[in-house]
């Protein structure tokens, strides 16, 4: 194990189930080459898979079969994790940074992902070849700034899937204009991972158009 890298947590393998494997081996290599590439903190370590591997986890279940983007997939949280979880759906990861594309290529390389594809590009520049159905993202920026360039991205009826913090109220208040711009309907906030890891998953989940 790489020194530093906290313990697996048992609900790690509940969670990933037939993929712990590869689970694993995306783990080992952010914790490896997370903190010199920019992709994790200094800190992250001893809190890798609880506050982001296992965080992003919680996600899978939500996701349906069809093309789902991760926006800003910078790491790989959630986009490669999902990509491993998830082989029945077919990702597509954007993110505008070289060299965390770079990255983000050798890791689905290294781990044999068939159904994941990376874009370097802007959300709102990403020129992709046809419209989405769902589209998740992980600590991008606040509602009123993540819709207007994630729900454009959706097919009509697409889904949202944004993964946020215990603040996330207070961001759909103030995102209010957004909201109604975009079309965005049936919007819940749900809470995933209670008793089953320590740090719980908020997702702001909505219909647009």
């Amino acid at each position: 194990m790489t020194d530093g890298l906290e313990p697996e947590p048992a609900a790690a393998a509940d969670l990933f189930g037939e993929h712990i494997a590869k689970g694993r081996q995306f783990t080992e290599a952010l914790a490896r080459h997370g903190e010199e590439r920019g992709l994790v903190g200094p800190l992250e370590l001893p809190r890798l898979w609880t506050r982001h591997v296992l965080n992003s986890a919680l996600v899978a279940p939500l996701l349906r079969p069809g093309r789902v983007g991760d926006v800003g997939s910078g790491a790989g949280l959630p986009g490669l994790v999902l990509g491993i979880m998830r082989p029945d759906v077919s990702f597509v990861l954007i993110e505008p940074m070289e060299r965390r594309v770079a990255w983000l290529e050798r890791q689905v390389d290294e781990l044999g992902l068939a159904n994941v594809e990376v874009v370097r590009a802007r959300a709102e520049e990403a020129k992709l070849k046809g419209a989405l159905d769902q589209v998740t993202a992980r600590a991008v920026s606040a509602l009123r700034t993540l819709i207007p360039i994630t729900a454009p991205l959706l097919r009509p009826g697409g889904e949202l899937v944004l993964m946020k913090g215990a603040g996330v109220d207070g961001e759909i208040g103030a995102a209010e204009k957004a909201i109604r711009k975009y079309k965005v309907h049936d919007a819940e906030v749900l809470v995933l991972g209670e008793g089953v890891v320590s740090e719980v998953t908020r997702v702001f989940r909505a219909t647009v158009g």
